[in-house]
């Protein structure tokens, strides 16, 4: 297995896990899946603290897990359809912009301090329309998140799902910082509608520096999102996209997400370990 110092082979798997008071505990669960790699996620700012830190790093070396992005949900209400999602989710909405973004940017400390190269999150649902006037303040609170990240040390990726993959590249652009990235997840981009993932690759490129294994289909209804899979039983045709990954060059992790929790979930996870090396090992 990898050591912790964030080296780590292309494609190596990995799984999230949630960092709570126990941050031993987050790190043995990766390890029970005899992993190499997570992503940590946490939605408490309460826990973004040096020593806490310390103990991920400490637990991270003891079980020979590395651990490759820092996924930091904003706190406040958060609802996950198509009406209440662009009202609770990430920085456009602006009445909790400012309160987030300081979590956020704590976050971005936190992620340097355990030894994470970047801070990953859903940013909210960004305007497809550059003249919606809620563009160019969520555009300013990313571009001030990208610039705390700098100083830090840290890029910071954009998980992929509530916006298209076009609305992301020009944000990019009009955030204007040199260490912005991609956390492609395919599913996402069924569940939301947004794309298909074979595509999204294709006009990501090597943006892309993490990559969730998630499965799932499109939504059947315009109020509520589609239906999550477990891996290989969606519309990700997972032969292919890992194929197109290869094909650029993807030397990232591979970082299986099934959300459901118990004793099926960690059959799914075992599933899809078995799935994706059958399709990384040649």
């Amino acid at each position: 297995m990898s050591t912790a110092s964030n080296q780590h082979a292309p494609f190596a798997l990995g799984i999230i896990t949630r960092l709570q008071d126990d941050a031993d505990a987050a790190l043995r669960r990766v390890a029970a899946f005899d992993l190499p790699t997570c992503q940590l996620t946490t939605d408490d700012p309460a826990l973004y603290t040096p020593a806490k830190a310390d103990q991920v790093r400490a637990a991270a070396e003891q079980h020979q897990v590395t651990v490759t992005t820092h996924w930091a949900h904003a706190p406040g209400r958060r609802v996950w359809n198509f009406y209440e999602g662009p009202l609770t989710l990430g920085l456009v909405p602006p009445e909790t912009r400012a309160e987030r973004l300081v979590a956020l940017q704590q976050a971005a400390a936190f992620a340097a301090w355990i030894g994470a190269p970047s801070l990953t999150g859903h940013m909210g649902f960004i305007p497809e329309d550059p003249n919606d006037p809620r563009y160019p303040g969520t555009v300013d609170a990313l571009t001030r998140l990208a610039h705390t990240c700098a100083e830090h040390g840290i890029e910071l990726w954009f998980e992929t799902g509530q916006e298209t993959p076009t609305t992301l590249l020009r944000t990019f652009d009009d955030i204007g910082t040199d260490n912005l990235g991609i956390n492609l997840d395919p599913a996402n981009l069924l569940l939301y509608g947004k794309a298909n993932p074979l595509d999204a690759v294709d006009q990501f490129g090597t943006l892309i520096k993490g990559v969730h294994a998630k499965d799932g289909d499109y939504p059947t209804t315009g109020r509520a999102l589609g239906h999550e899979q477990p891996l290989g039983q969606g519309r990700v045709n997972f032969p292919v996209f890992i194929a197109k990954l290869q094909a650029l060059d993807y030397r990232g992790a591979i970082t299986i997400e099934r959300e459901i929790s118990g004793p099926q979930q960690a059959a799914d996870i075992r599933a899809a370990i078995e799935l994706l090396n059958s399709l990384t090992s040649h």
